[in-house]
C-alpha cells in the first residue's frame, strides 16, 4: 500500500506517536495480567485501552493507512467483550494483543520509511488474529487456566511483515528520525526545552522590573526638577538623566534578547495546525463515501503554530470528533434534501488563540442532538436513573454523551457502536487541562468548543481597572478604545448601546459584569474598549486603562479552572497577581435569558470575586439564573429590588459576615423562610456548628463547593424549604 506522497512526512510522525501510545498499551496489558487488582483499577485500565486502541484506528485511518485501521479495530474486537467483566485479562489474550500490536508497530515503521508499496497484504495476518481470539462468551466466561487451552497459538511477530527487520521479541522497533545523520542537529528533550523557556520568562521578569526601575527614576526626576533649579542638585538631575536614559537603552536591548530568544524557541517547539488539520479532508471524504454520504471540511485558522506535543495529543480527539460528525450527525444526501439543506453536509474546523488560550471548534450542519435519545439512551445503559434525568436540563442532557459507554448505536461498526469516542474526546482535553462543551439544535448542526491553555511564550495583555480591581485582557481580543460621549450612546430601557462604525454594540459594564456594583449607563469620558471573540463584539465600560504589558499567562488551579470568566492569571513586576478575563465571556449575553421564564433564581453573597465567579458556574449549569453581590448591604439592596429562590453566602466577610445578613434576612417577613446556605473557607465543627446555629439551611465548606457539592445542596434546601426545585 502506497501512501500518497504529500502525507509521508506526517506519517513519519504517526509512527512516533504511535510507537508511544503502544508503549503505553503494553504496560496497561502487563499490569492486567497481575493478580489482586481491585474492580475499579480494572474497569479504568480496560476503558483506558479501548481509548488508545480506537485512537491508533482513527489516526491510522485519517492517514489513509487502511491496513492499520483494521488491524486496531481486530484487537478492539478483542478486548470488547473483556471490557464489561471484572477479571484480570487471561494471558493467551495478553499475547494475542501484544503480537498484534508488534504487527501494527512493524508496518507502521514500514510506511513511515516509505517502504509501504512492498508490505504484503495483512489478510493472512489479520485472520490469524481473528482465529487466534476467543468467542465473546470463553472470553468472558472461561477463567485464565481453562481459556489458555481453549486458544490456539497466537500469530507469529513477523506475519505478514516479511522483508522488515526486527528487533527482540514483543519488543516494536523504534522509528528513527529520517535524515538524522544529514542534518548536524542535537537532540533535545521536551524537559530541557521547557527549562530554557522558564528561564526565559524569567529574563522577561528581569525586563519588566528594569522598565519599573526607570520609571521611578524619571517620577525621582520630576521632584527635583519641582524643587527648582538649585545649584546644589544640579549635577544630581545631570546623573539622574543620564543613568535614566542608560537605562532605557538597557532596557530596550533586553526587550530584543527576549524577543529573539522567544521566537527562536517557538519556532522549534511549534508547528502550524495545518499539519494535523490538511489530513482529516482526506478522512472525512473517505469515511463519508464509505457509509453513502456527502461531506466537506472546512478549516479556518490553519496557519497558527502551536506546540508540538500539544498538536500531536490533539489528532486522535479531532478524529474522533469528525468522525462522530460525520457517522452521528450528518443525514444522508435524500434527507437532506427533503430538509431543504444542501445534498452535501459541511463541517468546520476553526482554530483561535487568545492570549494563552486556545479555543478548537468543530462544527456541522447536520440533524442536531436528539435530546430524547439521549436520555432513553443513557437510562437503559444504566449512566443515570430515570429520577436524575427527569430533573436534568437540556444543558445536562446533551453533557451525556461524554459519558464513558454511551453510544446510541446497538450495533458495532467499523465507525461507532462501542461506546469510545467522545469519552475519549474528554478524557484527551481534561488531561491538557481544558474544557470541552457542546451546543446544539435540532434539525440545524452541533458544535463542540475545546477550550485548552498553551504554555508556551508571552502574550499582550491590556491591563484595565473596574473600581479597585485590577484585570487584564488579551490585547487580541481589543480592538480599540475610546472615551464615552453622550452623541454616540443609545440609552434604552434595560441596557445600552454604542453606535460604532455603523453598527449598534451592546455596552456591558465590567464593574457590574464582575458583580462589583449595579449595572448603569458608562459617565461621560469613561473609557471604553470594543472587545471582540467569536465574531461578536460589544463596548466594555472600565474605569481606567492601565496599560498594556506582555505578559506569561499560567493556568488557574484546578478548583477554579472551569469558572467561565477566567482564562488564567500573570504575575506583574513586583510579584502582584493579575487575573485574565476570557473574551468570550466578556461577549456573551449579561442580559440574556438562557433559561426559562420560569426558572429558578439565585443570588451569590461573597466578598471574592474568585467565589462569586465559581459558584455561578455551578447554578448556572444547573438551570439558575443568578445575580451577585459583593457585600451584606450589597445583597439586601439586591434583596429589596428582586425576588429569589435561595441565598448562598459567604460566612466570613469584613462588612457584614453570613450570620449578620440572616439575621436581617429573618426579621422581615418577606426574606423569613428564604433558604440561605452559608459558605465558609473553613470546614471545622466550630465553624460548621457557628453556621447552622444561625439559622442557615444548609453549610458547605468551599472545597466541597469546588468538588462540585453546590449544586445537589441547593436543590435539597429547597425541596426542603418547599420552594421551586
Amino acid at each position: 500500500m502506497a501512501v500518497d506522497p504529500m502525507l509521508q512526512p506526517l506519517v513519519a510522525g504517526f509512527a512516533i506517536e504511535a510507537q508511544e501510545v503502544i508503549q503505553k498499551v503494553t504496560m496497561d496489558l502487563l499490569e492486567l495480567e497481575r493478580e489482586g487488582l481491585e474492580n475499579d483499577a480494572l474497569a479504568k485500565i480496560y476503558t483506558r485501552l479501548g481509548r488508545h486502541l480506537h485512537t491508533l484506528k482513527g489516526s491510522a485511518s485519517s492517514l489513509g493507512l487502511q491496513d492499520l485501521g483494521d488491524i486496531a479495530h481486530r484487537l478492539e474486537d478483542a478486548l470488547a467483550p473483556l471490557k464489561a467483566t471484572t477479571q484480570k485479562m487471561p494471558r493467551p489474550v495478553v499475547d494475542i494483543l501484544l503480537h498484534g500490536l508488534d504487527l501494527f508497530m512493524l508496518r507502521a515503521q514500514a510506511h513511515a520509511d516509505g517502504r509501504g508499496e512492498l508490505l504484503p497484504d495483512p489478510a493472512a495476518a489479520l485472520a490469524q488474529l481473528v482465529a487466534a481470539a476467543p468467542p465473546p462468551e470463553a472470553a468472558a466466561a472461561l477463567p485464565g487456566g481453562a481459556f489458555a487451552q481453549a486458544v490456539p497459538p497466537p500469530p507469529p511477530t513477523d506475519a505478514g511483515v516479511q522483508g522488515l527487520s526486527q528487533g527482540a521479541p514483543g519488543v516494536p522497533p523504534s522509528p528513527e528520525p529520517q535524515g538524522e545523520s544529514a542534518d548536524a542537529g542535537w537532540r533535545v528533550s521536551a524537559r530541557q526545552v521547557t527549562s530554557l523557556m522558564r528561564e526565559v520568562e524569567r529574563l522577561r521578569e528581569v525586563r519588566l522590573r528594569v522598565e519599573e526601575r526607570s520609571r521611578e527614576l524619571e517620577r525621582v526626576s520630576t521632584l527635583l526638577a519641582k524643587q527648582g533649579l538649585l545649584a546644589e542638585t544640579a549635577e544630581a538631575r545631570t546623573l539622574l538623566s543620564g543613568t535614566g536614559r542608560s537605562l532605557r537603552t538597557d532596557g530596550e536591548e533586553t526587550s530584543d534578547i527576549v524577543d529573539a530568544l522567544e521566537e527562536g524557541l517557538k519556532a522549534i517547539t511549534t508547528r502550524p495546525t495545518r499539519t494535523i488539520l490538511e489530513p482529516l479532508q482526506r478522512m472525512v471524504r473517505d469515511l463519508s463515501r464509505q457509509l453513502g454520504k456527502e461531506a466537506r471540511l472546512s478549516v479556518v485558522g490553519a496557519e497558527v503554530s502551536l506546540d508540538r506535543r500539544l498538536l500531536e495529543k490533539l489528532q486522535g480527539a479531532l478524529v474522533h470528533l469528525l468522525r462522530n460528525a460525520v457517522d452521528h450527525g450528518l443525514e444522508m444526501p435524500a434527507e437532506r434534501e427533503k430538509a431543504g439543506k444542501h445534498h452535501e453536509g459541511a463541517l468546520t474546523l476553526r482554530v483561535e488563540q487568545q492570549g494563552n488560550l486556545l479555543y478548537l471548534e468543530a462544527s456541522d450542519d447536520g440533524r442536531g442532538i436528539d435530546l430524547q435519545a439521549v436520555r432513553r439512551v443513557a437510562e437503559k445503559r444504566g449512566l443515570v436513573t430515570a429520577e436524575e434525568v427527569a430533573r436534568f436540563n437540556d444543558n445536562q442532557v446533551r453533557d451525556l454523551i461524554f459519558s464513558e459507554g454511551f453510544s446510541t448505536r446497538s450495533d458495532v461498526t467499523d465507525t461507532s457502536g462501542r461506546g469510545v469516542g467522545l469519552d475519549a474526546v474528554r478524557a484527551t482535553v481534561e488531561a491538557l487541562q481544558g474544557r470541552i462543551e457542546v451546543a446544539s439544535t435540532r434539525g440545524q448542526g452541533t458544535r463542540f468548543v475545546l477550550t485548552l491553555p498553551v504554555d508556551l511564550g508571552s502574550s499582550p495583555v491590556l491591563m484595565v481597572r473596574a473600581l479597585e480591581q485590577f484585570v487584564g485582557l488579551p490585547m487580541l481580543a481589543v480592538e480599540s478604545t475610546q472615551l464615552a460621549r453622550a452623541d454616540s450612546l443609545r440609552l434604552g430601557k434595560r441596557r445600552a448601546h454604542l453606535e460604532h462604525l455603523g453598527q449598534l454594540l451592546p455596552v456591558v459594564d465590567l464593574g457590574a459584569r464582575l458583580g462589583l456594583r449595579a449595572s448603569a449607563p458608562p459617565a461621560e469620558g469613561q473609557p471604553m474598549l470594543i472587545v471582540q471573540s467569536g465574531g461578536k463584539r460589544v463596548a466594555l465600560v472600565v474605569d481606567a486603562v492601565v496599560g498594556d504589558r506582555d505578559l506569561v499567562i499560567r493556568p488557574l488551579p484546578s478548583e477554579v479552572r472551569d469558572v467561565p470568566a477566567w482564562q488564567g492569571a500573570a504575575t506583574l513586576s513586583r510579584g502582584e497577581l493579575l487575573l485574565i478575563l476570557r473574551p468570550d465571556w466578556v461577549v456573551s449575553d449579561s442580559e440574556k435569558v438562557t433559561v426559562s421564564a420560569g426558572s429558578r433564581r439565585a443570588l451569590v453573597v461573597d466578598d471574592s470575586l474568585t467565589a462569586r465567579a465559581l459558584h455561578r458556574a455551578s447554578l448556572e449549569a444547573g438551570g439558575f439564573q443568578v445575580h451577585l453581590a459583593a457585600s451584606g448591604p450589597r445583597a439586601l439592596e439586591r434583596l429589596a429590588a428582586d425576588t429569589y429562590d435561595v441565598v448562598i453566602c459567604d460566612l466570613d466577610m469584613e462588612e457584614m459576615d453570613g450570620t449578620e445578613l440572616i439575621a436581617r434576612l429573618r426579621e422581615k417577613k418577606e426574606t423569613r423562610t428564604l433558604p440561605v446556605i452559608l459558605v465558609s473557607a473553613h470546614d471545622s465543627p466550630s465553624a460548621r456548628e457557628r453556621g447552622l446555629e444561625s439559622g442557615a439551611d444548609g453549610f458547605l465548606s468551599k472545597r466541597e463547593c469546588a468538588a462540585g457539592r453546590l449544586l445537589a445542596e441547593v436543590l435539597d434546601v429547597m425541596s426542603r424549604r418547599g420552594s421551586r426545585a
